[in-house]
């Protein structure tokens, strides 16, 4: 298991590095309109996610030692290319994306949806590292044929769409050569396939959706009361304060595997305690050098043009550390089939989201969309701790750091041995 933990983390470390890379070059040569405009982009592309994702999510990971391949594929291939579609009409009705840029965020979220379906079939096949592997590869190739392209004359967020075309075909190519098509399966799936696939994607997604307003609504915004240059630099900021989520991410996706086999509340209860502490300090620590780094380290990093990043990243970071702390909290209500927490926190969040948003970004521009996170975060953030209190009946005590947290970390990462085996 740490030997998968670590490949993970190592495995987004570096698809989060070249991401900042891609912020980096589009900076330097595309300017902040250009780093808005590409934040338009990708929002745009997670948008259409959300459906293409129904029915290729969770639900097929749980499926896929039970029902073979050929049943499994062929709805989640259709269900993405259903959604695309929609998304297409949506994202254009509304305008999400630059003018021109809709169908090829469409088509991207399509072939992405396709990718996430390989790469959840990988993970079901217990294939971590060809799923870790894959995923490196598509963000390095975006950044290479994105620095190439962008190096030429007349480079526009154009580019980045060429290259993130590039980066998902070679995904998908390794993707199907990675999976095993013909794998023995294991036990005796439903008949419901589709109901099965919908049923768990739905309940996740609804979820997901909400977050994902929580997380990107400023976005849009910010567009629509200020302007793109002004998106770009939050952009930067924001993706710059969500990096210190790599650990506590990580964290949480291990510690969603032993609670979900796990028979002992108060095991579960200790275990989340533990991840909680590690989480924060994680995230604080990233933070707290994000925030002594000087002013004229982001604009060397990501151009003259990416002024103001520090004040930004001060007023996130409250809020970066709640969710730090959501990370666990979600995973631990996911792993106790309590997802209805993860619901109601993130519709909480929404609705400060739109309120705050709608006040704070018109009259405090960049600022405002910070603090709106701030306050949205917290409030999901603050929602979940009261609700894993009540369930678990833990005190605020128990959430400071003391020496038997090091020894449940360790029984996590490095499960006792027993008969010579791991267990």
């Amino acid at each position: 298991m740490l030997r998968q933990i670590t490949g993970t983390v190592a495995a987004r470390i570096v698809i989060t590095v070249m991401g900042l890379l891609v912020a980096v070059i589009a900076g330097h040569r595309l300017g902040t309109v250009g780093l808005g405009a590409i934040g338009l982009i990708t929002l745009g592309i997670t948008l259409i996610r959300l459906g293409t994702d129904l029915l290729g999510g969770g639900g097929l990971v749980y499926l896929v030692p039970r029902v073979p391949l050929g049943r499994l594929l062929p709805p989640c291939y259709l269900g993405a290319l259903v959604a695309a579609a929609l998304g297409y009409g949506i994202v254009r009705l509304f305008h999400l994306v630059p003018e021109g840029y809709a169908p090829h965020v469409a088509l991207l979220a399509f072939l992405q949806g396709l990718n996430a379906v390989h790469l959840n079939v990988l993970v079901g096949q217990q294939r971590i590292h060809a799923n870790n592997v894959v995923g490196m590869a598509q963000a390095m190739v975006l950044v290479a044929v994105f620095a190439w392209l962008t190096g030429l004359p007349g480079a526009d967020a154009h580019a980045f769409i060429s290259a993130s075309y590039a980066a998902v075909a070679c995904a998908l190519v390794l993707g199907l050569l990675a999976m095993r098509r013909h794998a023995p399966v294991l036990a005796d799936g439903p008949s419901k396939v589709l109901m099965l696939l919908a049923g768990q994607g739905g309940y996740v997604q609804a979820a997901n959706g909400m977050q994902l307003m929580n997380y990107r609504l400023a976005y849009w915004l910010i567009e629509r009361f200020r302007d793109t240059a002004s998106l770009g630099i939050y952009t930067v900021a924001n993706q710059l304060a969500e990096g210190s989520w790599l650990v506590p991410k990580s964290l949480a996706l291990v510690l969603y595997s032993r609670v979900s086999n796990s028979r002992s509340a108060d095991g579960q209860r200790l275990l989340v305690l533990a991840c909680l502490k590690l989480s924060m300090a994680c995230a604080l620590a990233v933070i707290a050098v994000l925030l002594l780094l000087p002013s004229c380290f982001f604009q060397w990093a990501f151009g003259p043009e990416v002024v103001g990043i520090t004040p930004l990243i001060a007023s996130l970071a409250p809020g970066i550390l709640g969710m730090a702390a959501s990370q666990v909290f979600s995973h631990y209500f996911s792993g106790t089939a309590r997802n209805v927490h993860n619901v109601v926190g993130s519709g909480l969040g929404l609705a400060i989201t739109v309120v705050a948003g709608l006040l704070l970004i018109p009259a405090y521009g960049l600022q405002g969309a910070a603090i709106t996170a701030t306050l949205a975060y917290c409030a999901n953030a603050l929602y979940q701790v009261v609700a894993f209190m009540r369930i678990t009946g833990s005190s605020f005590r128990e959430m400071w750091p003391n020496a038997a947290d090091g020894n449940r970390l360790r029984e996590l990462l490095i499960p006792r041995r027993t008969g010579g085996q791991r267990q």
